[in-house]
């Protein structure tokens, strides 16, 4: 009998391939990514992949611009919903992004490896877009003199890295059987103590 010959694509290949690279990429890691075996599974020829990824830095820029572009889609809903005072809606960001990142932990840290990547500015516009709201929701409060104004930037980083360690020790399994939104929400409220202004 022929070998079977793969068959020419007909479909969306490059949305196909990186819906395929992103399984693969939660199962195996960066390092278990080719495009060879990408074009294999979904059953197309073994160069068909290079039409839309020169090569696997493309692949995984992409990868990563599309994370990006998912995080700061579910952001912007989440933040555009929210209501109440700024502690209500920090706690809204807080737990759509622990979300995001203990669904999809190998995405995140793509995204985060990539982003400041040289000569691929798209990366670092996708990350700006997709922080914006809560880059917003954190001027709007240091305005109102919600919270310490001095060092903005310094803010900013103090929140974004307790989310995101927060979001390692859940994925981690380390909160044990606590409700994940009830530890998100508490430790927003421990650091809103040290974020306020000294009266």
């Amino acid at each position: 009998m022929a070998e079977a010959i793969p068959r020419y694509h007909h479909g969306n290949l490059r949305a196909e391939l990186l819906a395929s690279a992103e399984r693969k990429l939660e199962r195996t890691g960066v390092q278990g990514l080719s495009l060879r075996e990408l074009a294999r599974e979904i059953g197309v020829s073994h160069g068909a992949p290079r039409q839309h990824f020169p090569d696997k830095q493309a692949l995984l820029d992409a990868l990563a611009v599309l994370g990006l572009e998912r995080l700061g889609c579910e952001l912007d809903e989440a933040l555009g919903e929210a209501e109440g005072a700024f502690a209500d809606r920090l706690t809204v960001f807080a737990r759509t992004y622990v979300r995001f990142a203990t669904a999809h932990p190998a995405l995140l840290a793509l995204m985060f490896a990539r982003k400041d990547r040289p000569g691929a500015p798209e990366l670092l516009e996708a990350n700006g877009r997709a922080f914006a709201a809560p880059v917003a929701l954190i001027a709007g409060a240091q305005a109102a003199g919600e919270i310490d104004s001095e060092d903005p930037d310094r803010v900013a980083m103090a929140l974004l890295a307790t989310i995101q360690g927060l979001a390692s020790i859940i994925t981690g399994g380390m909160i044990g059987d606590r409700p994940v939104d009830a530890v998100v929400s508490g430790t927003i409220e421990i650091l809103l103590r040290g974020l306020r202004p000294a009266r």
